[in-house]
């Protein structure tokens, strides 16, 4: 099976009346905007016969832009035996996700977890409480301006560049320069 049919992209183009296909790796994707997500994937389950719905996933569509960062929200849905449609729209920052969970109640969980760990917005979900953090915690882990203030309390228990002692000194020989890992507060946070 293809994750993402170009006969079904085909087809909820045309049933749409809008949307574009993308196609990359032999895989096809439809764009559509955030006020046909929920129209585009109604059509998909009733009008092409994609009852099962397989996943829901976010992604980071490029990182900070000059107007902030989108999020990239992508459904792949079956129609069976097998046939796979792929639907994506993207998110500019301050444009609220709605909720799949009135077409496919399995969209539930993975539409809490976007809204928890990358803070999007999703309008119209029955049931947003947080999966893993705690209630009100205001931390989004997914999202590239969250400071991972673990990573710099607690010392990795391993090397972290080539040429690097146990201890984290400048072991003798060639090395290179020393690399920040993302989400790592710089260099005196935390100090008086």
């Amino acid at each position: 099976m293809s994750v993402g049919q170009a006969d079904l992209a085909a087809a909820l183009v045309t049933a749409l009346g809008g949307g574009v296909v993308h196609e990359s790796y032999g895989q096809h994707c439809v764009l559509v905007g955030p006020e046909d997500w929920v129209r585009a994937a109604t059509t998909a389950r009733d009008e092409l016969g994609c009852a099962l719905f397989d996943h829901l996933l976010v992604g980071d569509a490029g990182g900070p832009t000059a107007s902030g960062e989108s999020w990239d929200v992508v459904l792949h849905v079956v129609r069976l035996p097998a046939a796979g449609l792929l639907l994506r729209t993207r998110l500019p920052v301050g444009i609220a996700l709605p909720s799949l969970t009135g077409v496919w109640a399995g969209a539930a969980w993975p539409e809490r977890e976007a809204a928890e760990m990358a803070g999007l917005e999703v309008t119209g979900h029955p049931d947003l409480r947080p999966l893993l953090l705690a209630t009100g915690a205001g931390l989004h882990p997914l999202r590239k301006d969250t400071l991972l203030v673990s990573r710099a309390v607690r010392p990795w228990p391993g090397r972290l560049e080539p040429g690097e002692a146990a201890d984290g000194t400048e072991a003798t020989g060639a090395g290179r320069r020393r690399a920040t890992a993302p989400g790592l507060p710089p260099a005196g946070w935390g100090t008086p």
